[in-house]
């Protein structure tokens, strides 16, 4: 089943159900007005869902063609954003990169964030950027939007808490970095609104694809139209969904509609390019000592989009320019 929130002049946007090719979806208001009001009431909503989705397969409802410009994020804000950082191939490069050693723990403890979760970018929202020097950096990733999760939820019982799947840019500051971790308190100005894909889509949509908590699917990164990476994000997230969320609830609750990155997908194999540009770059300075890629600027395209293995998207397609940054009337009424 995939899930959407379409503009429609409110906070929250409105509740869609759309077609698995992507093509048209039909409104879900009946049903719950809201992302968010479905997974508050997940298990009544839930097969209520279902059974607009299979009818809406078989085109025994009225739907209507799908514009992915008047999509919203799937949650346009939400309780709580946490991203980990579950690829160690990533958190090796990127580390060096700006001289600092991985932690001790680096293979037992995940490393997580908490990022701002008020006001997400939509998949077609555009990067705005006051300042090029900051160095703007797209970071691919893949992410679970939970129900409900205890405290001292177990990896065993972690597999119940997961609601839908959807793609995440964690747009990153680049150069804002050091200085703010340098002062022992984590990323804030650093990390800037997060974009997410258009679907987001129940976990069964994956088929063999989702297996022990992880998305066994390559994960397809664009820039300016060319290929920057397609690393496959199964095998080497060595931190499963299900190692995150209990690592996350060892010490409190978390609610319905709280959003769990899995950080930059990564594979070691360079062949398979990369998810974002800090690693690139780290590559390179290992290859002939210095960067050679630059950072984003203004009017550079990223595109990211996964597909089964029948070629066909999962959740759509995030696809964002990055533009100057101009102070205008928030986007919570867009």
């Amino acid at each position: 089943m995939k899930l959407a929130t379409l503009r429609n002049g409110t906070r929250d946007g409105a509740l869609i159900v759309v077609r698995r090719d992507g093509a048209r979806y039909a409104p879900a208001e009946t049903i719950a007005a809201t992302m968010q009001d479905a997974l508050d009431g997940w298990d009544a909503a839930e097969p209520a869902l279902r059974g607009l989705a299979e009818r809406l397969e078989r085109g025994d409802v009225e739907s209507h063609p799908l514009d992915p410009s008047q999509l919203r994020a799937p949650l346009p804000r939400a309780h709580e954003w946490v991203d980990g950082s579950a690829y160690i191939n990533h958190i090796v490069l990127v580390r060096r990169a700006r001289k600092a050693e991985p932690p001790a723990t680096l293979m037992t403890d995940p490393l997580v964030y908490q990022g701002g979760a008020s006001d997400f970018l939509g998949p077609t929202d555009d990067i705005p950027l006051a300042d090029v020097a900051w160095g703007c950096d797209f970071e691919s990733e893949v992410c679970v939007i939970l129900g409900d999760v205890a405290q001292g939820t177990t990896k065993d019982d972690a597999a119940g808490a997961v609601r839908l799947v959807c793609l995440v840019n964690d747009v990153t500051l680049r150069n804002l970095i050091p200085d703010e971790l340098a002062k022992g308190f984590g990323f804030f100005q650093s990390k800037p609104a997060t974009a997410f894909s258009p679907f987001a889509v129940t976990p069964d949509e994956l088929g063999d694809a989702w297996k022990d908590g992880r998305i066994h699917l390559p994960l397809r990164t664009w820039l300016n139209g060319q290929l920057a990476g397609d690393p496959d994000a199964g095998p080497e997230m060595h931190f499963s969904f299900f190692d995150l969320i209990a690592h996350i609830s060892k010490t409190r609750a978390f609610g319905a509609g709280t959003l769990l990155g899995s950080g930059t997908v990564s594979n070691a194999d360079p062949a398979r390019g990369v998810s974002c540009l800090a690693e690139r770059r780290t590559r390179e300075t290992l290859d002939t000592g210095t960067p050679v890629t630059p950072f984003l600027t203004y009017g550079d395209r990223v595109e990211i989009e996964m597909h089964d293995a029948a070629g066909q998207s999962v959740f759509g397609r995030i696809a964002q320019t990055v533009t100057r940054f101009e102070k205008r009337i928030s986007r919570s009424k867009a």
